[in-house]
């Protein structure tokens, strides 16, 4: 087993997944990566991992597996990491109708239950309390800092896995157990793309064939909120429950919806639903947007960014919204539904891709299910 070798295109968190899954089993792992570092959507998000917004059944099953490995990773490679959960905060009947629901389907299979605005408030003071009706709070949310924690995680895999990474080697043809750069190649038992939208690059036949568009999205962060203030669990407008699959197991989620289609049309055309975040450094990653199309506007929209800060102030009391940093960040993202993408193209040549906005959820779980299926 151990003579195998495998090579792994892509050094974002699908491609870093996928290195371990391998190495841990004894493989001999070589990724390769474009840039200098990983810089795609793997380092622009949030740094959330959360199987709330996983269905009940294997997907949730499949996120708890990614937090367990992420857990891990980070506790070996003392890469900062906080199990703080979350809050979707509720200031309208309807939306505690939605959570009470949420809670009554899932509160025995999963760490969750509805609060009161007194015990929502108690687990974090930067929960607006004004008109406030209850909040659902989950145990299961962890937070890394994704901008740093991605290359931590390639070092780690370097230091305890073996794993050799070429960097600043861009990837121009695969073609059986053989990939090209330029007039360099390499050979492996097998090879993996987990390239992201960059697979468009290696086979365009297949990804114009593949029901996927790319998702824009748009984030910001806010200042070190001031002597060492934290706001405890990630925070979520009521607006994240018609986002997420995880809350369809809620009755009452279409009658919601459809009070949010008129309420807040703007808000869902350009898929805005709003989220926060703080790292170890105190700093607030706030967001996002969801635009869909294959070929996006580089510049950011700023009535988009207003838009999700003015959402924002309805269900927070920060001590410091002044914006220090904005940014986007593009993924492909799956048409039909399906949460992965997983294609041969030839023999030995394994396509994963289109896990949309659940890479940091799902990519150590998915990655490990397909590998030890394999092995």
């Amino acid at each position: 087993m151990s003579n195998r070798s495998a090579i792994v295109i892509g050094a974002g968190i699908v491609g870093l997944a996928t290195a371990r899954a391998l190495a841990t089993r004894g493989v001999k792992v070589t990724v390769f990566e474009r840039n200098e570092r990983a810089v795609g959507a793997s380092i622009r998000n949030f740094g959330m991992v959360w199987p709330i917004g996983q269905p009940t059944g294997p997907l949730f099953d499949r996120a708890m597996l990614s937090r367990s490995i992420w857990k891990q990773i980070c506790t070996e490679a003392n890469i900062w990491h906080d199990e703080v959960g979350s809050l979707h905060l509720a200031y309208q009947d309807d939306e505690v109708e939605v959570m009470q629901q949420y809670a009554d389907v899932n509160s025995s299979l999963r760490d969750c239950s509805l609060l009161t605005p007194q015990q929502a408030l108690l687990k974090s003071e930067a929960v607006n309390p004004n008109g406030l009706k209850g909040a659902l709070w989950s145990g299961t949310e962890m937070i890394v800092e994704a901008r740093e924690a991605i290359g931590h995680v390639a070092a780690y895999l370097v230091e305890k896995h073996g794993v050799t990474f070429n960097w600043n080697t861009a990837i121009s043809e695969v073609k059986g157990n053989t990939v090209t750069s330029g007039q360099r190649s390499w050979q492996a038992d097998e090879v993996f793309v987990c390239s992201g939208t960059e697979f468009e690059t290696l086979y365009p036949e297949l990804f114009a064939a593949a029901p996927l568009t790319k998702c824009k999205l748009q984030m910001m962060r806010m200042a070190a909120q001031p002597n060492n203030w934290r706001i405890g669990p990630s925070l979520c407008g009521s607006l994240s429950m018609v986002h997420y699959p995880g809350f369809q197991s809620a009755a009452s989620l279409p009658a919601l919806r459809k009070r949010y289609e008129e309420q807040y049309a703007e808000y869902l055309k350009w898929g805005i639903h709003v989220m926060v975040s703080q790292n170890h450094l105190g700093e607030l990653t706030v967001g996002d947007s969801h635009e869909y199309g294959l070929v996006h506007d580089p510049f950011d929209k700023e009535f988009i960014n207003t838009m999700i800060v003015d959402y924002l102030k309805t269900f927070t009391a920060l001590k410091d919204t002044r914006i220090i940093q904005t940014w986007n960040g593009i993924y492909p993202k799956l048409t039909n539904g399906k949460t992965e993408l997983i294609l041969e193209p030839e023999p030995g040549v394994t396509i994963i891709n289109g896990l949309g906005g659940n890479g940091m959820t799902l990519s150590f779980g998915l990655c490990e299910e397909l590998i030890a299926a394999k092995y």
